[in-house]
């Protein structure tokens, strides 16, 4: 079958499924396959449950209501990038290799306060999430934000062949995912793939200028520059409230005091790509600041909570060598009192892994503060006797559970595989 004849079923469908699960009355269920998975298996199940169609690539498992295709994967990528031909709206692509989540909700919430959006559901922005999003959209969708992540080389080239954004931001560039890129210049090579396709198709970035290495990279782009500039310009004033709070001016318009409910300076730049946006399209003002004020984070991003005993910083969601150092910096900046820092492993650094957080142990040498190391590869580091080492997360829970700690502020922050969320109900 064709990927047009597919796309007229797509359009009598109720969506798009790859997950038994969470099927609905005529949807298409698409029978992806992976490394512990193989969903030809459940086409049946699917048709069962109210699928209108289930794409496979199995003859075995072939019956009545399945397409047989070459590869499912690709049908459904060709299927996505087909839909996204169709669609007239402004789509928006966001990378980077941190904050990239956090300035897609931003952003979202600043263009929601104008249009419709869609914007990429939680982290769906690999090579599966990326499509299921672009399928998602609807026709009464004014904008779309795409995310797109990448953790080997090629990939962000291959996310914007298929989302096709005319307007895109890059959060930054740092040193992350090392095992997939093995070089730093192969990770600002992927990452800039989406300056190159906006300036082969003729799109618009949006650049912070206070970042060199964004602003180099962008030079052949048609491009607004933010952060310094008469068109956007941003000020940190810090105070005693933990949250970052910024003087913003844009344009014509008047300084303003921003109070937001982010943990993190580093937050700002997220921010900013999300003012600019919204200053774009024009966004009242008054309703991009409401919005970034009114976002609060959550899913683990430097979520502030008070328990019975402390106060926490939960940042569990993600951590490499580039967000650890900027997690630190602004932890040591808060003008607060008792502070604890406990950190999980950075993975996904290959051969670098054990350096680089050996780096993170230097660091914190220079920090006044109890500090406590989760994980096998900070078990492999050298261990300077006033900080506590875990091998696992399960050890780190048993320890607490004994020692409980009582009146401190505590960043928690380690890659998502550590699960350090599970510390919360002991601290």
């Amino acid at each position: 079958m064709s990927i047009p004849e597919l796309y007229s079923l797509f359009k009598e469908s109720s969506g798009v499924t790859t997950d038994t699960r969470n099927i609905f009355k005529n949807s298409i269920f698409f029978a992806l396959k992976g490394s512990q998975f193989n969903a030809n298996a459940f086409a049946k199940e699917a048709l069962d449950s109210g699928c209108s169609y289930a794409v496979i690539d199995e003859k075995e498992h072939f019956i009545e209501g399945c397409i047989l295709v070459e590869d499912v994967l690709e049908s459904l990528q060709e299927l996505a990038k087909y839909h996204r031909d169709q669609l007239k709206i402004p789509i928006i692509g966001i990378t980077g290799s941190n904050g990239k989540t956090t300035t897609k909700e931003l952003l979202n919430a600043v263009l929601s306060k104008k249009y419709k959006v869609k914007a990429t559901p939680g982290n769906y922005n690999n090579h599966i999430g990326v499509p299921l999003t672009l399928l998602s959209i609807g026709q009464d969708i004014e904008i779309a934000i795409i995310e797109m992540g990448a953790n080997h080389a090629g990939e962000i080239a291959f996310l914007c062949e298929i989302s096709q954004p005319n307007f895109g931001a890059i959060s930054n560039i740092g040193f992350a995912h090392m095992e997939g890129f093995g070089s730093f210049e192969t990770i600002i090579e992927t990452k800039c793939a989406l300056y190159r396709f906006l300036e082969k198709n003729n799109g618009l970035a949006f650049v912070d200028s206070k970042n060199q290495l964004l602003v180099e990279k962008s030079v052949n782009n048609k491009r607004i520059l933010f952060g310094k500039s008469d068109n956007c310009y941003s000020e940190i004033t810090h105070s005693s409230s933990p949250f970052l709070e910024f003087n913003l001016k844009v344009k014509d318009k008047e300084s303003l005091k921003v109070s937001t409910q982010l943990i993190g300076d580093y937050n700002l730049d997220n921010a900013m790509i999300a003012i600019s946006i919204g200053q774009y399209f024009d966004v009242d003002f008054k309703d991009i600041v409401d919005a970034i004020e009114e976002y609060i984070p959550s899913n683990n991003r430097s979520q502030w909570m008070e328990s019975e005993s402390n106060k926490l910083i939960l940042d569990a969601y993600n951590a490499n060598p580039s967000s650890i150092k900027s997690a630190i910096e602004n932890f040591r900046s808060l003008q607060l009192k008792n502070k604890v820092i406990i950190l999980g492993d950075m993975l996904e650094l290959g051969e670098t892994a054990v350096e680089e957080h050996q780096k993170v142990i230097e660091l914190l040498l220079k920090e006044d503060m109890d500090v406590y190391l989760v994980g096998p590869i900070y078990s492999q580091c050298l261990k300077p006797e006033n900080m506590h080492f875990f091998s696992n997360t399960a050890d780190a829970k048993s320890y607490f559970s004994k020692n409980r700690i009582k009146d401190k502020t505590i960043l928690i922050k380690g890659s998502r595989g550590l699960k350090l969320e599970s510390l919360v109900e002991l601290l």
